[in-house]
């Protein structure tokens, strides 16, 4: 016997077998009407418990949409191609067709059709193969629904395996189907759940993809091609094999004449055309195909697994609608931003990364790259996500770590120190020797905190830590801020204190974009720290519930914040001094100012200047901009108020310009003003001595200088009256030595009489 023969023979012995299955189930379900009504109630309740929870599901899960803050479609996450549609959102000639084709008597089985099933064995016989189907739309349901809701190989080659077994429970689930829903409902769903080929799983994803239009626009020639189509949607795709699909379309429309349900000039005026398609494209699917901030949505998708627990299957199958963060706005305008200063595809990496502060919504994520493309093939495609990920060091970012962990501990914005250039710390090791630092550039020998982290004195910072004594609590604060060095490729915060790296305020280490966005955005809310969150929702669309994880429990998507992660004094402080860096004639991020708007603001650049950064923040936007060579350490030409503060200022400005100025809470005098002491005035050296110590600072003496004061007169205090300095702290009192008084002047010889008849004048010898 020929492997074709043996084929057919195989195929009819298992329809044969569907008849005896069906045959004996028939009989099952009659039996109990002749026991009487007891046994019929026990029947149906065993049919009923009998049905998976999958079946017992209104209707199939289609794809789950994300969509931006707007609500723009961002792309789709799906395993199947599906979007589910009621029974009012399918064409009745659509209904009619699928029925007259696949199961003609649906409407008056009860889920098992025998006199089909017999009509199918004798046309199969005629035949020499298998021409026509057994099975009814109920039972292709029940099929279907067990096959791609299965979780395991194992489930599946269950729900598919070709035996009596499998056909005798498919038969009897298709029977508990049928008490349990209307014919209408079950011919819904099947047409939401059959596979229609080019990927397109139900009717409207099938309408679309073939027909480019919605399933209940659909009319009989197109709905006699895709009731066509579920037998065989390789072999008669209308896009691939429009001949076949053509042969296929007129046996569809050739029953439904012989069924009544056409007329015979709409037989002929269908056939009588060739199958017209109008191709539609499936939806975007996964970050990789995104319309929008690939890299964002790369973010999201995994903090919807490792943060709130969700799994890529549930993702993918979940029918979920995500409400996302993202401002299509502000993505746009950072990409063009950081596209006008880095070419796509640059050695160089650059990123612009917002969060709103008081939220942690993660508003845009933009770089010169394009996510999920080939790498291989192309220099600007990029699997890492930068805004992300730590790759380069910060710099001088970090010193707003040691400048809030100063304040934090009393010492005041005025808190001025004078340091050599280079600088060797009292504290600090590197390597067995004194930690030693120097500036880029000249500085003045004489800082306060303020000018200092304005105009970014290395020297300065160094000496500040050497007065806190140790790093841990710049290093705390930079945590409390919601920075992160917990890496694989980072030095964990507990080895930065133990090993008192001192290095810590100039930011060498390997830093997330995000980190710095995060932490700085605690500064513009005014001391809540939040954890960054790209989501604000998930809900089942078909429902508009919320969506559940596995084992039931609510997907928690509110924001997480910590309010007071830092005191609120120290926040709004740190935003008045960090405005100098944009606005202050030395500051050193002014490429960033945007005019009308407050931007506190701060530069870094790592060692080497291998990476620059710039981060600023208004009361409702914290933007972190770096740029790196991600492979190598690369000068990328420039500091931190260069490209930074420049990608800054272009991604910003628009958005800003449409929007009223807000201004930061001013400065808190107790955080500014801090454990210090204003230098009184006085005039004389015991009321000098007096108003010192009643200043709670001490009395350091007098120190005679050179003065055209008559000797013994007080010329000034050292620091000078009106200065801040700390508590405790000496003032000299300055005495004149008397040395540069000017000798009397010669005796003059007596004036002349005025002239009485000289011109009055204004005194400066002009005409009155």
């Amino acid at each position: 016997m020929s492997d074709t023969a043996a084929s057919k023979v195989g195929a009819l012995a298992k329809l044969v077998a569907t008849i005896v299955v069906a045959g004996a189930l028939v009989a099952g379900m009659m039996l109990p009407f002749v026991g009487g009504t007891g046994l019929v109630a026990r029947n149906s309740a065993s049919l009923l418990d009998a049905l998976p929870v999958e079946l017992t599901d209104q209707t199939p899960n289609g794809n789950t949409v994300l969509v931006a803050a707007d609500g723009q479609p961002i792309t789709s996450f799906y395993t199947n191609n599906r979007t589910p549609v009621t029974a009012e959102q399918i064409s009745p000639i659509m209904k009619q067709a699928i029925v007259d084709i696949e199961d003609s008597r649906f409407y008056s089985h009860n889920g098992l059709d025998v006199q089909g099933t017999l009509r199918a064995l004798a046309t199969n016989i005629a035949a020499g193969g298998v021409a026509e189907g057994g099975s009814t739309l109920t039972q292709q349901l029940v099929k279907q629904t067990l096959l791609q809701t299965a979780d395991t190989v194992e489930e599946r080659e269950a729900a598919d395996e070709q035996t009596v077994g499998r056909k005798l429970r498919e038969a009897r689930l298709a029977l508990a189907l049928e008490e349990t829903y209307s014919k209408d409902e079950i011919l819904t769903r099947y047409l939401n759940i059959a596979y229609f080929g080019a990927g397109a799983y139900g009717i409207q994803a099938a309408s679309q993809r073939y027909f480019s239009v919605n399933a209940i626009d659909l009319d009989l020639a197109q709905a006699s091609v895709l009731a066509g189509l579920v037998q065989s949607p390789t072999a008669d795709d209308p896009l691939a094999n429009p001949e076949n699909a053509q042969i296929r379309r007129d046996q569809v429309l050739n029953r439904m004449f012989d069924l009544g349900h056409i007329t015979e000039q709409e037989l002929a005026d269908t056939t009588a055309s060739p199958v017209v398609t109008a191709e539609g494209q499936p939806p975007a699917n996964g970050c990789a195909n995104a319309s929008i901030g690939g890299y964002f949505c790369d973010y999201l998708e995994g903090y919807l697994i490792n943060t709130l627990g969700m799994t890529q299957e549930q993702i993918d199958n979940g029918g979920y609608v995500i409400q996302s963060t993202l401002r299509p706005d502000l993505q746009v305008s950072g990409e063009q931003a950081v596209l006008n200063t880095v070419a796509l595809g640059d050695p160089l990496v650059g990123t612009f990364t917002v969060v709103q502060p008081g939220t942690g919504h993660l508003l845009a994520m933009a770089n010169n790259r394009r996510f999920g493309c080939d790498e291989a093939t192309d220099a600007a495609c990029e699997s890492v996500n930068f805004n992300a990920v730590a790759s380069k060091g910060a710099g001088s970012t970090y010193k707003v770590f040691t400048a809030a962990a100063a304040l934090e501990q009393g010492y005041s914005q005025y808190y001025s120190l004078t340091t050599a250039d280079p600088y060797v710390s009292t504290v600090y090791r590197n390597g067995g020797r004194p930690y030693t630092v120097q500036n880029a550039g000249t500085y003045p020998g004489t800082l306060d905190l303020e000018q200092a982290l304005v105009r970014s004195s290395n020297t300065y910072f160094v000496a500040l830590e050497d007065r806190l004594g140790s790093v841990e609590a710049p290093v705390r604060m930079a945590e409390r801020m919601g920075m992160s060095f917990d890496r694989a490729n980072q030095t964990p915060a507990d080895q930065i204190i133990d090993e008192n790296q001192g290095s810590f305020t100039l930011g060498p280490y390997a830093t997330s974009p995000l980190d710095l966005a995060e932490a700085y955005s605690t500064l513009a809310a005014g001391g809540t720290q939040c954890d960054p969150n790209p989501v604000t929702s998930i809900v089942v669309a078909q429902t508009g519930a919320p969506a559940t994880l596995p084992d039931g429990t609510p997907i928690n998507t509110a924001d997480r914040c910590t309010p007071e992660a830092i005191p609120s004094g120290v926040a709004s402080t740190m935003n008045q001094i960090m405005i100098g860096d944009t606005v202050a004639s030395y500051g050193t991020g002014r490429r960033a100012a945007i005019p009308g708007h407050q931007i506190a603001g701060k530069t870094g650049t790592a060692q080497g200047n291998v990476s620059v950064s710039f981060i600023g923040s208004t009361p409702q936007y914290t933007a972190s901009v770096m740029v790196f060579n991600p492979i190598g350490n690369q000068n990328v030409g420039g500091f931190g108020g260069n490209k930074p503060a420049e990608i800054f200022n272009a991604a910003m400005a628009p958005i800003l310009a449409n929007e009223p100025a807000v201004a930061f809470p001013q400065a808190d005098p107790g955080v500014q003003n801090g454990n210090t002491r204003a230098v009184p005035s006085c005039s004389s050296v015991s009321a000098c001595q007096s108003a010192i110590t009643g200043a709670q600072l001490q009395y350091s003496g007098q120190q005679t200088v050179d003065s055209d004061q008559p000797a013994g007169t007080v010329v000034g205090l050292n620091p000078a009256a009106g200065n801040r300095i700390q508590a405790g702290a000496g003032v000299t009192v300055l005495v004149s030595n008397g040395s540069q008084v000017a000798p009397p002047a010669a005796e003059q010889p007596p004036a002349a009489p005025a002239d009485p008849n000289a011109p009055d004048t204004n005194g400066d010898g002009q005409p009155g």
